[in-house]
């Protein structure tokens, strides 16, 4: 019978495989793009980093009082998606909800203090919590997030189990950004609950908003002509070895997916009947 069943799915794979390939094909060059581009792109001090596309690397830190959605532990940056379970046999996850922090951090290299705008970005970090949950009673903070967050297609996926998982990047974390370089703003703008502490002359956390402000060289964000924006917890070495190892299995596999998919249809028009 597995057999039998594994013919019957035959075209359905060669029609995936046919789609699929072309698809791993550009994301390998994409992937050896941006290894090349990290290789060619020298690390900049934050300090005398010229305006336009650089890499830096520094510590983080947070640039407003930030707490992650699930584990509310204090944060610089964070990320959250919410997945359903999928497939026949239940393995698959498929994301159904995705959200991210928008506020700015700071990257410190000793030199100089830059200041990261997130939205946008390619961030590459793991995930530091994963909990599975069955939908219908989910524990907090999970339940009130999907509560206040979740739309209809959230709230339909809550009659299986659901995956929460959550990444954040802690301050004194070291962390990787390549992306564009603009000048800092004449006046750097608080976030209201920020303006109110820098009212307090003995506010510690205010007081570091200050000392940071003044050292600021900068701000790093997605550009309009170099759209590459990447946010790693790994260093550049790291990074250039695994898209390196990612792009030549995509390169070579895509079109080993699309020569099987061509051939069995190629099979297929041969004798007359599915294989």
């Amino acid at each position: 019978m597995r057999g039998i069943d594994a013919v019957n799915r035959m075209p359905f794979y060669a029609a995936l495989a046919m789609g699929a390939g072309p698809y791993f094909f550009y994301r390998g060059f994409r992937d050896y793009q941006l290894k090349r581009l990290i290789e060619d792109t020298p690390t900049a001090h934050i300090r005398s980093m010229a305006m336009g596309f650089v890499e830096v690397k520094g510590e983080a830190s947070a640039r407003s009082e930030m707490l992650a959605p699930f584990s509310g532990s204090a944060c610089a940056y964070w990320q959250v998606d919410i997945s359903t379970q999928s497939g026949r046999d239940g393995t698959s996850w498929t994301v159904v909800h995705r959200a991210h922090s928008k506020q700015p951090f700071y990257i410190d290299d000793g030199t100089g203090v830059a200041l990261v705008y997130p939205d946008a970005a390619d961030c590459k970090v793991p995930f530091a919590r994963e909990e599975l949950c069955a939908g219908i009673t989910l524990p907090e903070p999970y339940k009130t997030y999907v509560k206040e967050h979740g739309g209809i297609g959230l709230q339909v996926a809550r009659l299986g189990n659901l995956r929460f998982r959550e990444r954040m990047i802690e301050p004194g974390t070291q962390v990787f950004v390549l992306g564009s370089a603009f000048p800092r703003a004449t006046s750097v703008s608080l976030s209201d609950g920020d303006e109110m502490a820098a009212t307090g002359t003995d506010d510690g956390f205010a007081a570091r908003l200050r000392a940071m402000d003044d050292r600021l060289a900068g701000v790093i964000r997605k550009g309009q002509n170099d759209p590459t924006f990447v946010i790693s917890l790994e260093s550049a070495l790291a990074l250039e070895v695994g898209l390196g190892v990612r792009s030549i299995a995509k390169l070579i596999g895509g079109p080993l997916l699309t020569l099987f998919g061509l051939w069995y249809w190629l099979e297929v028009i041969r004798s007359g009947h599915l294989l």
